[in-house]
Order: C-alpha cells, then structure tokens, then sequence
C-alpha cells in the first residue's frame, strides 16, 4: 500500500519493509496492531488515520521475528484429492476419483465418490460437504434449540476465514463448513455454543451454564479448536 506524505511523494509501506504485507486504514483504529491472515498467509498491519509511514515501518520491522515464526507455523494449504480420508461428522470417508461416472458426487461405502475431470475434483467434494453440513447442522441445532426452548429460524454454512460460527438476534445461525471435519466433540460443542446464544446474546456465566447444559463435555471440544482449529483453516 502506498501512502502520500505531505510533501506529496508517495510511500508504499510493503516495499520499505521488504516483504508482502497487508495494509488496511481504518478510522476507528486508535493504534497501531498486527494480526495473521492465515487464509492468505499475509501480516495484516492495521493504521490509525494519524500514522506516519515512517512509524509504520518501524512497528512492522520491530515485529519481524514474531510474523516470521506466526507464519511458520501456519499449515500448508490443502486441496481434497483422490485417496484423501477425511472425517466428516464423525465417519470416516475416503474420496475416489471415478472420472467415467456420472454420479456427481456420492457416499458409497464407506467412500466418497466423485465424477467429472480432476482438476474440478476439490472444488465438487467441498461443495457438496456444504450441502450436507447445512443439513446436518440444522438437525443438530434444531434439536438443541428445543431443548432450551428457543425458536431458530435458519442455518447456514459459511467459509469464513477467521470465525467459526455467530448467531444473529434474528435467531439465525450461521457455521464454518469446516468444522465439519473436527471430532464429534468439535461439532457437539459448537452446536451448543451457537444455540446458546439464542437464549444469551453474550458470554455471561449463564450462557456458559447453558452451553453445558447442552453439552457437558464443552470444554474437550473448546481446547481441541483452541489447540488444532488452525489445521481446518488449511483446507482451502
């Protein structure tokens, strides 16, 4: 991002630290802050309006070993590919690549089958895990919302990069898609979290008694995200 000084030269902040970076000004900003992209695997380098580009750099630069070791440890992109298994909603399924059918994209077996040229390979698995996430996520939150005496209205799978689900005063909720490929333990507790926020729109002690309510091994599927959620967000 380049930035005009005042005597009107400009001066792009990306060149001057000698790396990729991301650069977003924001008004509401009172500070200078850094944060990961792991989507992009970018540094994202928030600016208040009063910052000079020189101040800028200097932020960045003193962070440099913190963006290098936050990068490392970002898993690499994944794309779904022929002999994959993977978990989905607690079954095991292995994705074979059955380019002579005409099957679209099918469970047969224990297996996943899927059709068409290979290079649309990952792109047609992901969409129909979308398709049956919603599904399943609807019947699971649906179930839960009873249980408490809450009315949901919809369901909805989202690809999100940094958040794995929310629940709007509306009553609608909304999940990561790849949740759907963490343990039970993952799923049951998201579910729960989610719904719970039907009922308390916050994260007060009786929201958290509810989530438990729901689900009383919350805390199991709270320290699994906590420890490997960054391994979902590889799946592109």
């Amino acid at each position: 991002m380049k930035i005009t000084l005042l005597t009107g030269k400009t001066y792009d902040i990306e060149t001057a630290v000698g790396f990729p970076l991301k650069v977003v000004k924001s008004p509401r900003a009172k500070r200078l802050t850094l944060r990961i992209d792991q989507q992009e695997r970018l540094p994202v380098l928030t600016l208040p309006n009063r910052c000079t580009a020189k101040r800028a750099v200097e932020f960045v630069l003193s962070y440099k070993e913190w963006i290098e070791q936050a990068l490392s440890k970002i898993p690499e992109t994944r794309k779904f590919t022929h002999g994959d298994e993977i978990c989905f909603f607690g079954r095991t399924l292995k994705i074979v690549h059955t380019p002579r059918r005409r099957c679209g994209v099918m469970e047969e077996d224990g297996s996943l089958c899927v059709s068409g040229s290979a290079e649309f390979l990952h792109r047609r698995v992901k969409d129909y895990l979308k398709k049956q996430a919603c599904i399943e996520f609807w019947k699971r939150s649906k179930q839960a919302a009873e249980q408490i005496g809450c009315r949901l209205n919809d369901v909805t799978i989202k690809d999100t990069k940094s958040r794995w689900g929310s629940c709007s005063s509306l009553h609608n909720i909304n999940y990561n898609w790849r949740i759907s490929l963490a343990p039970e333990c993952v799923i049951s507790y998201m579910v729960a979290h989610e719904v719970s926020h039907l009922k308390h729109q916050d994260h007060s002690r009786a929201f958290w008694k509810c989530v438990k309510e729901l689900y009383p091994q919350a805390e199991e599927g709270k320290n699994w995200l906590r420890r490997y959620g960054k391994e979902l967000y590889s799946y592109e």
